[in-house]
């Protein structure tokens, strides 16, 4: 069995990579090597592309993580070279010709859900009130807090923008589903790992399961590092 030593972590929207810290700090500990990459947010395209120069950079093979958002970017990105499998963690898993909008409109929202309407830019933020609830309930407010001050801003189009080729269908898949998300509901996450026949993992957490439970994210990860 080989270990793939490359670790390379995508964000999602209404957050930045710093939340990837707890899980880099575990990983590096057991001699992975870790790139954060910083999500632009500006397009599916333009996501796609800063995982593609991580990746050249790498020049070898490499374990590709996503979260929320970020798994819409890892379905398209997922097809380089270099990337020996995937990991979606509470992420969007959308296939062929589908796009993140289409999954999240198959459950109703939860009342914790805090998406706003694009503003008159196209951009799309997470209501005040509803993001310690509707993302990261399982922790503390001092740190929703931070997390709300600290978002990108995520234009709408990267949520209709429509997959090319699901790099799933050709990666060993992984994934962790958080069974007390709020902003993706579990039942969807369930229903598109179960159709790629995604390794699914239900760990006890918030849509920030990747923060509040590193150590059980970080577990699924070195999984995905070891291909037979």
């Amino acid at each position: 069995m080989k270990t793939i030593k490359n670790i390379v972590l995508v964000h999602g929207a209404f957050t930045d990579g710093s939340g990837w810290r707890g899980i880099y700090n575990i990983l590096d500990k057991n001699g992975y090597n870790v790139t954060v990459v910083h999500n632009p947010l500006t397009s599916l395209e333009d996501g796609v592309q800063a995982v593609n120069i991580a990746l050249d950079k790498l020049g070898d093979s490499a374990v590709l993580v996503g979260h929320s958002y970020g798994g819409v970017i890892i379905t398209e990105a997922g097809n380089h070279k270099n990337v020996a499998s995937l990991v979606y963690v509470a992420a969007f898993q959308p296939g062929d010709g589908e796009t993140a909008l289409q999954w999240i409109q198959t459950a109703p929202p939860a009342p914790e859900n805090g998406v706003l309407p694009p503003d008159e830019n196209g951009i799309i933020y997470y209501e005040k009130q509803k993001y310690h609830m509707g993302i990261c309930a399982d922790l503390s407010e001092e740190d929703a807090n931070f997390m709300y001050a600290s978002q990108g801003a995520f234009y709408a189009k990267g949520f209709v923008t429509l997959i090319k080729n699901a790099a799933w269908k050709s990666k060993p898949v992984y994934g962790v589903i958080a069974t007390e998300d709020k902003s993706i509901p579990p039942e969807i996450q369930e229903a598109m790992y179960k159709r790629s026949k995604t390794i699914a993992t239900y760990v006890k957490g918030s849509h920030a399961v990747y923060i509040s439970q590193p150590e059980s994210v970080a577990d699924v990860i070195i999984a995905a590092s070891r291909i037979d």
